[in-house]
């Protein structure tokens, strides 16, 4: 059985903050938006449904976690759930903490502005942030 590996896209854009049951919890290093990344470490994944059974109960319960984890840390108006896949083929969940004035609102976050890394203070400050809250 192949080795799991993350998508070189994924690497390059997020940092990792922890590892769950099923998923690699990421950061997206877009400092627009509060955005957790879960990526089930199974190979071969493209889409929701290549999840063995076994693996969707984790999933979704990964995905809640992640949404409360979110709602603790920055108490957003609404979270955004997607797998869209469309750039990047290997099954991976956004979660997406959400405001009404943030640059995008109410549209979807993809392609309304440049992503804008954090700086390395305010990196160290959301990984620990995130971190007291995911578990």
């Amino acid at each position: 059985m192949p080795s799991f590996s993350l998508d070189p896209k994924l690497a390059a854009d997020t940092i990792a903050l922890t590892r769950w049951k099923l998923c690699r919890v990421l950061l997206m290093n877009d400092s627009n938006f509060p955005w957790l990344v879960l990526v089930p470490e199974r190979t071969g994944l493209r889409d929701f449904h290549d999840l063995a059974p076994a693996d969707l109960g984790e999933a979704t319960a990964e995905i809640v976690r992640a949404s409360r984890a979110l709602e603790l840390a920055f108490k957003p108006h609404k979270l955004n759930v997607a797998a869209l896949g469309n750039v990047v083929r290997q099954l991976h969940i956004h979660v997406v903490a959400r405001f009404t004035n943030d640059p995008a609102w109410p549209r979807p976050i993809w392609g309304v502005v440049p992503a804008k890394p954090y700086g390395e203070p305010e990196l160290a400050a959301i990984a620990a942030r995130l971190k007291a809250v995911l578990g």
